[in-house]
């Protein structure tokens, strides 16, 4: 399968994440948003990006035009006729991801594959409202995407061979990153794994056995993080941790799945990390810590 063209219905963090990694690799994107004005500002924060790559010598103003060339903005469905495959990542509520796929089936072909980056919901049941159930799969990235190498490839009920065996060699021949086949739960492997992670480090700050810095701190110069638990849940959205904990309880019913209460404080507030500027710490307009 040679794939040139993607579609990215969707131009949240995620969705702009995806898309400028698609146009690094050379792929000629077409970006979907619902507003002209959600479309710029998606493209300004791609720049934006960009821009603090070349800050750090990994990047040449050249490749940031040729990358910004191949983004093509979108404000209809109809405009991503021609895409090989098509990525959704729009917001993680089930009947807004199940309206995206019945409108997109209808508009490509039978062999073009859709592909959903929901980290939480069934993906058998976003492929029941299409034609083409067999040609439904998941592929759950994991932020930022640039920079992780690993994708989630889950398989629905109905997802095809032939679709898994052309989204494996999508993700790791044209992407250059590993795929791991998940089979559909909820959660799959990262998002269970990490939300349970958040969620455990919250209870300890409830319990009052440490504070925020020093739990951080802790688990990020012991074990070798990146970042500790709580900068996690502020670059992922306390939003959607969440939300992803709230999924996976409702699905699995077990306790260690309800969200923190502090958690659903601190949304209720919104403060809800990098994309508000505060969450467990303070963020300028560029993500980073103040």
């Amino acid at each position: 399968m040679t794939v040139r063209k993607v579609g990215v219905i969707g131009a949240g963090t995620m969705g702009q994440s995806i898309a400028e990694m698609l146009a690094y690799k050379g792929l000629d994107v077409y970006l979907l948003e619902q507003t002209k004005e959600k479309l710029n500002y998606s493209i300004s924060m791609i720049e934006m990006s960009l821009d603090k790559q070349i800050e750090k010598w990994a990047l040449t103003q050249a490749e940031k035009k040729l990358i910004l060339n191949r983004i093509n903005r979108c404000e209809a469905m109809e405009e991503l006729s021609d895409c090989e495959l098509i990525i959704e990542t729009v917001s993680e509520e089930l009947e807004r991801k199940k309206s995206v796929f019945q409108q997109i089936d209808r508009i490509v072909g039978p062999d073009v594959i859709l592909a959903s980056n929901t980290s939480t919901l069934s993906l058998t049941e976003l492929a029941s409202v299409t034609a083409h159930p067999e040609r439904v799969i998941g592929m759950h990235f994991v932020y930022p995407v640039f920079k992780v190498d690993v994708v989630e490839i889950v398989r629905g009920l109905k997802t095809s061979d032939s679709t898994f065996d052309r989204t494996k060699q999508f993700v790791e021949q044209v992407i250059d990153k590993k795929g791991v086949m998940v089979f559909e739960s909820p959660g799959f492997i990262t998002t269970r794994l990490i939300c349970l992670f958040i969620n455990e480090a919250l209870h300890v700050l409830e319990e009052g056995t440490a504070s925020v810095e020093d739990i951080d701190s802790a688990m990020r110069i012991g074990y070798s993080f990146q970042h500790g638990p709580f900068e996690m849940a502020d670059r992922f959205g306390l939003d959607s941790v969440e939300a992803a904990l709230e999924t996976m309880f409702r699905e699995y019913g077990e306790l260690k799945y309800r969200p923190s209460f502090i958690l659903k404080k601190m949304v209720r507030a919104g403060q809800l990390g990098v994309k508000s500027g505060a969450g467990f710490f303070q963020y300028d307009k560029d993500g980073d810590r103040t």
